[in-house]
């Protein structure tokens, strides 16, 4: 299956990413992940990316859509991958769209995780990361530590990242529905979305996602 997941910061993208990848048994690709392996490479891409990152400016559209161009070409995902971060706006989406029709391709579905403005918000900006390692995490409301503010597996002080502060948290949630949220709009024209609820437990979330690419591909 080809698939584009798309939802705001918080809606659980990344985790649901990786198990649906898994299940369906077909590359994870995301945007971050693409961004790191030509950089750290020193790819002809990388080092363009680098350039503008380095500049401060935003890498444009047309660099980012050939990293997935390229990486959409390895082995692995010839017969389906799952799109994380990419596309981020309409311009991406047709781009996208034009390089799938190249190939003689099309996506089955893009999966559209759902969670309340106030619960995304709430979910980041509780968000405590270990100081000595930042697999470990914990959450004020959700997962909280036995002793406030020290991490349970080693000790180590629990902090909150700037990025995770509820003002950056409700800015990058703007940003999501400026930028990338129209690409919802884009997809329902071409009967690609399916609509999955966010909330819950991890397993619930990817049990009703999997269940809505059954349906679509039932009725496609």
């Amino acid at each position: 299956m080809r698939i584009v997941l798309v939802g705001p910061p918080g809606a659980g993208k990344g985790t649901q990413a990786t198990r649906l990848a898994e299940k369906l048994r077909v590359p994870h690709i995301s945007t971050g992940d693409l961004f790191r392996a030509n950089i750290s490479q020193q790819t002809d891409l990388g080092k363009l990316a680098k350039s503008y990152m380095d500049a401060g400016n935003l890498v444009p559209d047309e660099v980012t859509i050939a990293m997935a161009k390229d990486r959409m070409e390895q082995p692995d995902a010839v017969n389906g991958f799952l799109l994380d971060g990419f596309p981020r706006n309409v311009s991406q989406a047709e781009a996208l769209d034009e390089l799938l029709t190249t190939e003689g391709i099309k996506l089955d579905a893009v999966l559209d995780l759902e969670a309340p403005e106030e619960e995304v918000v709430k979910r980041i900006a509780g968000r405590r990361i270990c100081r000595n390692d930042s697999s470990h995490v914990f959450h004020v409301t959700y997962k909280k530590p036995a002793k406030e503010g020290v991490c349970d597996v080693c000790g180590g002080e629990l902090y909150q990242r700037d990025d995770d502060s509820e003002a950056t948290v409700r800015t990058r949630l703007e940003v999501y529905h400026t930028q990338t949220e129209p690409i919802i709009d884009y997809y329902k024209s071409q009967g690609l979305v399916v609509t999955i609820e966010a909330m819950g437990p991890v397993d619930e979330v990817t049990t009703r996602a999997l269940a809505g690419l059954k349906r679509e591909g039932d009725d496609q």
